[in-house]
């Protein structure tokens, strides 16, 4: 993990790691400018080298933060600071459909819903042209209420 708790990234304090996967780290901060709870997702050093790779995270970035949906995570900021590029987004509480599944399983109700929502969630990307690289239930979240993000 590149950053401990206590790092600072502009006004964004870092509280822990929350994840890591091919396309960056994931971390819990605390905005100290607006005083709430965010996730940092940092862009892998070689992607942020490479100008295409970084001009389509850019792209995909502003497409994401024109989305409202409420199975879609919020993005609140697309940031640099010292080369390093992040998202701020926002944080969704809950655990991920892979901690579910290995918790309690999932009846077949449960995953009738949560696919839809799901479904719900990738045809709004669609239909804003973005495509989801990533979807797997390590990257699915379920808050306590129930709602898939």
């Amino acid at each position: 993990m590149l950053f401990a708790s206590g790092d600072r990234l502009q006004f964004y304090e870092i509280s822990g790691p929350l994840g890591a996967g091919g396309m960056g780290e994931v971390y819990q901060a605390r905005d100290t400018k607006l005083a709430r709870d965010v996730a940092i997702k940092v862009l892998p050093e070689d992607f942020a080298q490479d100008s295409e790779r970084l001009a389509r995270f850019q792209r995909e970035a502003k497409v994401l933060a024109s989305l409202n949906h409420p199975n879609i995570a919020a993005i609140y900021g697309l940031e640099e600071s010292d080369g390093v590029h992040f998202l701020v987004l926002e944080l969704v509480p809950g655990e991920t459909l892979s901690e579910r599944i290995a918790r309690v399983g999932l009846s077949i109700e449960e995953a009738l819903e949560i696919a839809s929502q799901i479904a719900e969630a990738l045809d709004e990307a669609h239909e804003n042209g973005i495509v989801h690289r990533d979807l797997k239930p390590a990257n699915v979240k379920i808050t306590p209420e129930g709602r898939v993000n």
